[in-house]
């Protein structure tokens, strides 16, 4: 880590030089310019080095290698790394060196979020995730169970590699959210049975299986930072509501994203009932013929999977709900930014944050 920042610094040094010969910089100016440009911003691309390399280097295959191949198989598949990446972009707004204080929370962070994914996948019997054959899949439902079950252990055990003056607030925010992503999850099965919850019920859900995991990657690398206690509350409401706009943004790319850059199989959501935003919003929005119709639709066992897609989907668009959903996308997003702009510190600070979240929401995958 310390030879890598030290290469870093060496280029800008460089860098900075050819600029002062060719802006004919005074030298007395050049102290202020220096100063500036020095400053240690990692852009999203250098953390998720970071990250895919603290991965790699910490887990590991061990014996029995039936519970632990999964494992590997399911941090090497990839992802997006979002919730890792916000952590340490929040944290690198106060602080300038990224070390294996915040990185080991960080990746503990995804392997936990790994973990979910599993017993998720198990729980609605998916087939793919991440353009792969699925853990349960590809070995069993019992090996997928416990290869989940130590990404959760490995998991507690590098966020508690913080540092000691911080550990207990980074649990507190830690313990407390890996319960609400267990109660979000169990809210999601029980309303499989039930043919029509409100929209609060559907928020309440994503509010705790989703956006409260992104909310807290923020402000633990708030934490991890030393950031007062308001901006530390800021940046928690900032991913709250950006985990929001990304769970929505995820419900209308399960039916009408592309399949190739998706990840999953387009219509998912649609030929397991499961409550996204669309299809609450759809049985709130839908009156007579349409109603019938979906109400049908959802009820049918013999309809081809892929013919129930394309008739519910028809629905969506003359309910306008895909325009609707990213009215929704839109308004979350807005809010988290107005909790960014009372973040005090220096606006160039927020600029690899705020690229890398509008590009989040703006994705099509």
């Amino acid at each position: 880590m310390f030879l890598q920042k030290f290469n870093r610094k060496h280029r800008k040094l460089n860098y900075l030089y050819k600029i002062k010969n060719l802006l004919n910089i005074k030298s007395t100016n050049l102290y202020i310019f220096a100063a500036l440009f020095l400053i240690e911003m990692y852009t999203e691309t250098e953390i998720k080095s970071l990250i895919d390399k603290a991965l790699i280097n910490t887990i590991t295959l061990k014996s029995p290698s039936e519970l632990y191949e999964p494992v590997l198989y399911s941090i090497s598949v990839g992802g997006k790394r979002i919730r890792p990446i916000l952590c340490l972009l929040c944290y690198n707004m106060f602080k300038e060196t990224i070390d294996n204080s915040i990185i080991m929370p960080a990746i503990g962070i995804e392997v936990f979020h790994g973990f979910t994914l599993i017993h998720d996948d198990i729980m609605d019997n998916a087939e793919i995730r991440r353009n792969n054959i699925t853990v349960h899949k590809k070995w069993n439902k019992n090996t997928a169970i416990l290869s989940g079950d130590v990404m959760c252990i490995e998991a507690y055990r590098l966020v508690s590699q913080t540092d000691s003056n911080h550990l207990p607030q980074v649990f507190e925010v830690f313990n407390k959210t890996a319960a609400q992503v267990c109660e979000g999850q169990q809210f999601d099965i029980n309303f499989e049975n039930k043919l029509f919850i409100s929209d609060d019920d559907y928020l309440t859900m994503i509010n705790l299986k989703t956006a409260a995991m992104i909310a807290a990657s923020a402000k633990i690398g708030a934490i991890v930072a030393d950031a007062s206690i308001s901006s530390s509350e800021s940046l928690y409401q900032f991913g709250y509501n950006l985990g929001m706009a990304f769970q929505i943004q995820d419900d209308v790319l399960d039916t009408y994203g592309n399949p190739s850059l998706f990840g999953k199989i387009i219509g998912g959501d649609i030929i397991s009932n499961k409550k996204t935003f669309l299809l609450v919003s759809a049985l709130i929005k839908a009156q007579g013929k349409q109603m019938n119709n979906l109400e049908n639709l959802l009820k049918s066992t013999d309809i081809p999977n892929n013919e129930k897609v394309k008739k519910i989907k028809e629905i969506f668009d003359e309910l306008e709900i895909k325009q609707f959903a990213e009215t929704r996308i839109n308004h979350y997003f807005k809010t988290a930014m107005e909790y960014l702009d009372k973040i005090d510190v220096k606006q160039y600070r927020k600029e690899n944050l705020i690229k890398f979240v509008t590009e989040l929401i703006n994705r099509n995958y």
